[in-house]
């Protein structure tokens, strides 16, 4: 597990590309029947992801946790975004589909990953968080995450939000998760731009064709940098920065929060013309 440490605004301000990318991107995390797993000390997140191909996958415990197993003193998100697939939980196992999501408790001590086939694996995106008590293993279709519509054509930015993990759908401690999906033809995500102190924020982007990227908008809204990004990247969004992108094809992206509190609408906005 790779660890990475804070870094403040001012510090971001004078990174080049490549310092940018090495402390915020996330690359190669689904790698055939291996678990990758990165810790933030940012809200002591822990982002992760495996495309289990013939074999299962297991979540190991970590050194780092100094815990006696993972998630001990932690919860677990997981969303798959590739073919159908299986997770087994203290031998109860879930079936997860193409944008389900399993919510896995503090307290679980095995957790599992598979593919049902071997030519269209499962590709399952993790994201961990401190969790202070336990809440039931749940399991959530994209239908029961209650579908909302967002922005316009005319914007570049109609798009569908799913809500997975939050206070009116799965209980959790500190996790916020779901995800978003855009039309084709829409580009922009997460418009108006905003910030949200309480909180660090992940997004992990999907179902962007191999010969597209993703330039993401990130740092303080008057000292904006950009990530360029592929798919099944992730980038890592420091409470004190926006997170915004803009696809040069229409995609899909996780975005997933922890930290002070577990409202959705709580945001700072930055609006457009003050950006800089």
């Amino acid at each position: 597990m790779e660890i990475r440490f804070c870094n403040s605004p001012a510090e971001t301000k004078a990174m080049d590309t490549e310092q940018l990318r090495s402390n915020f991107l996330v690359e190669e995390l689904m790698q055939a029947n291996k678990l990758t797993l990165v810790y933030s000390h940012y809200d002591r997140i822990i982002v992760g992801g495996t495309k289990p191909v013939s074999k299962s996958v297991v979540l190991q415990n970590e050194d780092e946790l100094k815990a006696d197993f993972f998630l001990q003193r932690r919860e677990l998100g997981i969303i798959n975004v590739g073919g159908n697939g299986t997770v087994t939980v203290d031998g109860q196992k879930y079936s997860l589909n193409k944008l389900e999501c399993l919510y896995v408790g503090r307290g679980s001590k095995k957790v599992s990953l598979n593919s049902s086939s071997k030519k269209e694996p499962a590709v399952f995106y993790l994201l961990s968080a401190p969790a202070h008590k336990e809440y039931p293993t749940t399991k959530y279709t994209k239908e029961q995450a209650v579908p909302v519509n967002l922005g316009s054509v005319e914007t570049s930015n109609k798009r569908t939000i799913y809500k997975y993990i939050h206070d009116d759908g799965i209980q959790s401690c500190q996790l916020v998760m779901g995800l978003t999906v855009l039309d084709p033809g829409s580009v922009w995500n997460s418009v108006p731009p905003h910030t949200h102190t309480r909180r660090t924020e992940v997004y992990f982007y999907f179902d962007l064709p191999e010969e597209q990227r993703l330039f993401h908008m990130m740092g303080e809204p008057q000292q904006t940098r950009h990530i360029i990004m592929k798919n099944h990247d992730a980038v890592i969004s420091p409470p004190w920065s926006g997170h915004y992108g803009c696809g040069t094809s229409n995609y899909g992206f996780i975005w997933g929060m922890a930290g002070e509190n577990k409202q959705f609408t709580d945001m700072d906005a930055t609006p457009v013309v003050t950006l800089k």
